[in-house]
């Protein structure tokens, strides 16, 4: 079982979190009438492949799914990761697959060649487990990245998504998307749910990120009956929930 991984904590690496979110910009406008929310799932394990979809799918709805392939067929810190037969199911049922890198990498710790290796590997991977959908999403693992990275994914993938919480309105990064964590106990939550209560006086594009979905689940996951909860908030809210990619088609970013 893989242990949890942390990134730099130093003053070197506080100020590249704070610089990338300027440096290396993708602007990307986001002007709607009604509010979208994006349900992603990074990694990804199995019980948001199976819990996580069940609830979305009850609620008519879909969701998108990083995919770390290196993770494929084992078990990390969240349990039992995804499979195959995961890829084909959730592929099958309407979800989004998308890039998370092969090895869950750290985009601030390796150089942007090594970078782009990996994350075709993961495309190699993936298409070898059999999936063969176009991957146009990326999200950063632990939300660490680089200018270098982002230039370097930009032309590969439509949208590149951070975890620096909030809300996306007005011009934004399409290289570095805000989110919404599923995840901190009950706080955590409530801040999910807080932000689903925004939307209808301010419209935009709410993407929350989750991992595991268990009775029992980690400090980055929540439990079914936890995500039942914020889900039940965003139907509340009267906001239209897509995949990444159904939102990035809607706002003009893909055919």
């Amino acid at each position: 079982m893989n242990a949890p991984y942390t990134p730099g904590s130093g003053l070197g690496a506080a100020l590249n979190r704070r610089w990338v979110r300027f440096a290396a910009r993708q602007p990307m406008r986001i002007d709607l009438d009604h509010a979208i929310v994006t349900f992603t799932f990074d990694d990804f394990p199995k019980s948001a492949a199976t819990t996580g979809a069940a609830v979305l799918e009850r609620h008519g709805w879909r969701g998108t799914y990083y995919a770390s392939a290196g993770y494929a067929g084992g078990e990390t810190h969240h349990g039992a990761m995804f499979d195959a037969g995961d890829l084909a199911r959730l592929t099958a049922d309407g979800h989004e697959i998308a890039c998370h890198t092969y090895g869950h990498l750290d985009a601030s710790a390796v150089s942007d060649r090594a970078l782009v290796a990996d994350v075709e590997r993961n495309a190699r991977a993936l298409a070898a487990m059999g999936h063969e959908a176009e991957i146009t999403s990326f999200a950063f693992a632990y939300g660490e990245a680089t200018p270098a990275a982002k230039l370097a994914l930009g032309d590969r993938f439509t949208t590149l998504r951070g975890i620096r919480a909030g809300i996306n309105r007005g011009t934004v990064d399409r290289g570095l998307l805000a989110s919404v964590p599923l995840d901190g106990g009950e706080a955590g939550i409530a801040r999910a749910i807080e932000a689903a209560g925004t939307l209808p006086d301010h419209p935009g594009w709410l993407i929350y990120y989750a991992h595991d979905i268990q009775d029992a689940p980690t400090q980055w996951g929540c439990t079914p009956a936890q995500f039942e909860r914020v889900c039940e908030a965003v139907e509340a809210s009267g906001a239209q929930v897509m995949t990444r990619a159904e939102a990035a088609r809607l706002m003009g970013r893909e055919e």
